[in-house]
């Protein structure tokens, strides 16, 4: 299915500054039963957002309203090193789209979160050490804080203090964040081409 086609993504973000998190965190196994990629959003980090009665854990920054007040919501999560470790579950990356995250920043992404989360819509930045603390601290200093992320240029920029560094990603994904692709839509895009090489290879 196609997504949202990402460009250039300019919002506040939602700090989680912990290391590790894994995708049982991100989405427990109890919630893997549905094959449709819908409603996976109501349980992201589900037993960190909600107590075993369904009230809001009131400690958790999904509940807590300097994060999540705003209009329109924020897009970009802000995770620890080690982003999306543990099992290769893609409801993981579905979880996180569902809820309305676009991009995801970390100083280091498990393999197969990130290949995931590329294939249905999210970027994921690999940004230094260093860099993702600077980013901390502006969040800290104010909720607010917005980055601009530019896929176009690589780069991701902190607006309060104009601290930017660049980011790495694969050619042929890139180019379908850019359009908006699965690996699906990418091959029904070459439709034409493909039936002109399936026509050459007759004769």
């Amino acid at each position: 299915m196609a997504y949202d086609k990402f460009n250039i993504l300019t919002s506040a973000a939602v700090p989680l500054p912990l290391e590790n998190v894994d995708t049982d965190q991100i989405i427990p196994a109890r919630f893997l039963k549905a094959t449709e990629r819908k409603n996976f959003g109501d349980n992201l980090f589900r037993d960190w957002r909600y107590h075993p009665d369904g009230t809001p854990k009131t400690d958790f920054v999904l509940n807590n309203p300097l994060y999540t007040a705003q209009t329109p919501p924020r897009k970009i999560l802000v995770g620890g090193r080690n982003f999306g470790s543990g099992s290769s579950r893609e409801h993981a990356a579905w979880a996180v789209y569902d809820y309305g995250f676009r991009c995801v920043v970390s100083s280091f992404f498990a393999d197969i979160f990130k290949n995931n989360s590329i294939n249905v819509g999210i970027l994921p930045v690999q940004v230094s050490a260093g860099f993702l603390d600077q980013i901390f601290e502006a969040i800290h200093a104010d909720p607010d804080a917005a980055l601009e992320v530019s896929l176009p240029d690589q780069t991701i920029t902190i607006l309060a203090t104009g601290a930017q560094e660049k980011f790495d990603i694969n050619v042929y994904k890139k180019d379908n964040l850019t359009n908006g692709y699965d690996d699906i839509d990418y091959l029904r895009a070459m439709k034409a081409e493909i039936g002109a090489f399936a026509e050459r290879s007759l004769y």
